[in-house]
């Protein structure tokens, strides 16, 4: 067996009465690609986080490569070759590729001296290990896929041996995720370590060497992979078995309850993303929204959801017209029946500063059920969001904690939560199961299905194709901010690809 390049021995650490890890025992082979799964809350990321030095251990031991090792900064663990990839990246966004490259471990005073030698050395690794990008680049023009190589750099330039990677495929498109795994085997040919850390199954399957379970905190599991099944980990990572397939019924579509006719909006920069699309959502029925993210489906749901202006174009609701001219307030949309999971949960959907319970109501705080007077009724409030916790499953269960303090999965609930149990007419969702573990999903699938089936419509966008067609009784392909195709739920995946690629199946008609 490898040389393990890291052991955990006894690591236990709590927040309050909250214990996040209990008693974790893990070893993990130099040279291999290793995976840590479970449900979001398991206590995967404090783990990484302990290693990486964000958080000190109540008790337990830490060693690398072989070696007893004392890690209470990200310094000490950087100077044990440990570098870590963020689900969300510690970039600067103003800087270019070769400034938060070199941001901290500048090699002299002379800021110059230091900016040649890592452009030296940037070229070397990008070569070594196919990670192209334009060291002039300014970071909060590239699109996300390269700035993952850009936190990717940074580590091996700090001299990293062992990479951590904490769901480095929650927010890239397939073909990004794809390249990302190329990346991550050519790595481990030149002898580093990866760590991954993914609620996402089928990608542990295909690029793993071992995977670890965890659940609640604890270790359940390590398996070899290729003696392991997607069934099986499922199971050890949710304490049950777990369907991984979604059913459901013929829809009974009724009436349309939601109707875009000509759409046309622009984004910030007098670009049109949506480009005079027109479709319709009946009453108890899933329309899905495929597309490689940045083809025009964000500012799609932004546009019906008042977020955003159009340009021109109408969308009725329940018959009734949208004003698409910017007066209109989204609060006014949600008292007509509307209800939106954005996309983006941090900078849209919460504010992760509020307690959960506070989110729990965010937008709907005029209700009279949260009201005692012309005063907030915080009593009903949080009885309301103890009830929604327990309903979703959200978990720590504490309605005063700071929503920040959530795992990314478990935020996603709590906005699930708010805009589902409003009883909309019309529900629209972006990205519904982004960074949520295959428990969740099944939830989630479930709540979603249900609402069809009482009669909503709903209109979700997912860049997860298998997602898509679980759901969807009709699937729309968006390609360039228009769309370009409509299909059955029985499509199979390489013809929707070729359709979001822009390219026309087989000659068949659109």
């Amino acid at each position: 067996m490898a040389q393990a390049a890291i052991e955990l021995i006894g690591i236990n650490k709590s927040f309050g009465a909250v214990r996040a890890n209990r008693d974790i025992n893990l070893e993990i082979a130099r040279g291999t690609i290793h995976g840590i799964v479970g449900e979001n809350g398991a206590g995967k990321s404090t783990l990484m986080s302990i290693l990486y030095g964000f958080y000190q251990a109540d008790s337990g031991e830490i060693r690398v490569g072989g070696q007893p090792a004392s890690i209470k900064t990200p310094n000490d663990a950087i100077a044990l070759g440990i570098g870590m990839v963020h689900q969300h990246f510690m970039l600067v966004d103003n800087f270019s590729v070769l400034e938060n490259i070199i941001l901290g471990a500048e090699s002299d005073a002379l800021l110059k001296r230091s900016i040649a030698k890592a452009r030296s050395e940037l070229e070397r690794l990008e070569r070594e290990y196919g990670l192209e990008v334009d060291p002039d680049a300014i970071v909060e023009e590239l699109p996300v896929g390269l700035q993952q190589r850009v936190e990717i750099l940074k580590a091996l330039y700090r001299g990293a041996e062992i990479l951590i990677l904490d769901e480095p495929t929650g927010v890239l498109t397939p073909a990004e995720a794809d390249h990302l795994f190329r990346i991550l085997k050519q790595l481990k040919e030149q002898g580093k370590t990866v760590v991954l850390i993914t609620h996402k199954l089928r990608e542990i399957m295909a690029i793993t060497d071992t995977v670890s379970v965890m659940r609640q905190g604890t270790m359940v599991a390590t398996r070899e992979t290729r003696k392991t099944t997607v069934e099986e980990l499922a199971e050890l990572m949710v304490g049950r078995r777990v369907l991984l397939r979604v059913e459901k019924g013929e829809a009974a579509a009724g009436g349309v309850k939601l109707a875009v006719k000509n759409l046309t909006v622009k984004d910030t920069r007098g670009v049109t993303m949506v480009d005079d699309i027109s479709f319709d959502i009946r009453a108890g029925e899933i329309v899905g929204i495929a597309g490689v993210a940045g083809n025009g489906q964000s500012e799609l749901l932004e546009a019906i959801s008042g977020i955003r202006r159009a340009v021109s174009g109408s969308v009725m609701l329940d018959g009734k017209p949208i004003d698409l001219t910017g007066a209109a307030d989204p609060g006014e949309l949600r008292d007509r029946g509307l209800a939106h999971v954005p996309e983006d949960r941090h900078h849209v959907g919460l504010v992760l500063a509020f307690e959960e319970n506070e989110n729990s109501i965010l937008g709907y705080h005029d209700d009279p059920r949260y009201l005692k007077g012309p005063f907030l009724n915080i009593d009903a409030i949080r009885d309301d969001a103890k009830d929604k916790i327990a309903k979703y499953d959200i978990r720590p269960a504490d309605c005063r904690l700071k929503t920040a303090n959530f795992s990314g999965g478990n935020q996603q609930k709590i906005v699930l939560a708010r805009e589902m149990e409003q009883d909309p007419g019309v529900l629209i969702v972006g990205q519904p199961t982004r960074g949520v573990d295959v428990g969740a999903i099944e939830f989630i699938h479930k709540r979603l299905i249900a609402m069809r089936d009482q009669g909503k419509a709903v209109l979700v966008v997912s860049v997860e194709l298998d997602e898509i067609r679980s759901l969807s009784d009709r699937i729309l392909v968006m390609f360039a901010g228009r769309i370009v195709g409509e299909r059955g739920p029985e499509t199979t995946e390489g013809e929707l690809g070729l359709l979001m690629a822009g390219v026309e199946h087989q000659g068949a008609a659109l």
